[in-house]
């Protein structure tokens, strides 16, 4: 991954960073970090950028003095190495110019160290997740941290390449116990929902915490992704009939866009849950107990989409 994203931010590339570098943004560069004892820091050089090479300037970083001179060798492994670089005049103390670094952690096969995200067990492993309701081109993307990272950033976005532009909106933060969710809406412009996805959507997730870079990717077609909303049933006692309507995030005509159904019913009393197929929206179930639970979920019918939640409770 770190080599891809190398390939993708070469046009920014910055002549006095060394190898495995790259630049981020203005003034803004991620170093790799082969993340173990034995391995030397990266050296890199840095130049103020002032126009009157006989002015004197002095290095600090954050408040520590680095050295004197228009050039500075900086040498960065751990994250106290990182962090912003400033070039100040040494007579009035102006800032000339900086240079942010942070740092990404790699093993010793050149592969990023991640561990800022917590992985969502369902699917599994997974860091950044997306899924859709229907076909209208919109979906969501979701991922997670610890609550222990209050100032972690993040930047999302499609990378160049995927059919069609992908906008998003800013993420929101769900908080519940030790783990924080973010989620953003992302629209797919231009989408037809009738017609047939020939390039997958390459979402890219960056995250920066502190001063540590992270990037993580999801590759997919709005038909892989698909999970609609629970249908609406009722149950009607009188001879046993759990009836439904399709949700209404579900994509029109349904017709074309069919679904298929699975009734389970949970019985209090034996201990038991029975799940029955429907391809109507009805299904009579005799000799359910007055106590059992009876619940509905749908799925694409002709795609093998992911299975909805399940409803809540039919009576």
């Amino acid at each position: 991954m770190p080599h891809l994203l190398f390939a993708l931010l070469s046009l920014f590339s910055f002549p006095a960073l060394l190898e495995a570098q790259w630049k981020l943004r203005d003034n803004v560069y991620v170093i790799e970090s082969e993340w173990n004892d034995d391995t030397p820091a990266k050296r890199v050089e840095l130049t103020c950028n002032t126009p009157d090479e006989a002015l004197p300037v002095y290095w600090k970083k954050d408040t520590e003095l680095k050295g004197t001179g228009k050039t500075l060798i900086a040498e960065v492994k751990e994250f106290p190495d990182a962090g912003n670089y400033t070039c100040l005049t040494a007579n009035t103390h102006e800032i000339v110019s900086y240079d942010f670094f942070l740092i990404t952690k790699i093993d010793s096969s050149g592969q990023m160290i991640r561990s800022i995200l917590k992985s969502f067990k369902e699917p599994s492993k997974t860091f950044l997740k997306c899924e859709a309701k229907n076909y209208s081109g919109i979906f969501i993307c979701s991922w997670m941290t610890e609550n222990e990272s209050p100032n972690v950033k993040f930047t999302i976005r499609s990378l160049e390449g995927s059919q069609g532009d992908v906008t998003c909106s800013t993420p929101v933060a769900h908080t519940d116990k030790s783990v924080t969710e973010y989620t953003v809406q992302c629209q797919k412009e231009n989408y037809c929902p009738f017609a047939e996805e020939h390039q997958p959507i390459e979402m890219f997730l960056e995250v920066i915490d502190e001063v540590e870079y992270e990037n993580y990717t999801s590759s997919f077609f709005i038909r892989d992704i698909i999970k609609p909303d629970p249908p609406q049933c009722q149950y009607v006692a009188t001879n046993g009939t759990v009836t439904w309507t399709y949700p209404t995030t579900w994509s029109t005509p349904k017709s074309y866009f069919p679904l298929t159904f699975r009734v389970k019913v949970e019985s209090t009393k034996k201990r038991k849950i029975q799940v029955y197929d429907a391809e109507e929206q009805f299904i009579q179930i005799p000799r359910t107990g007055p106590k059992d639970k009876i619940s509905v979920q749908a799925r694409d019918r002709y795609y093998n989409s992911a299975w909805s939640d399940w409803s809540s409770w039919c009576r």
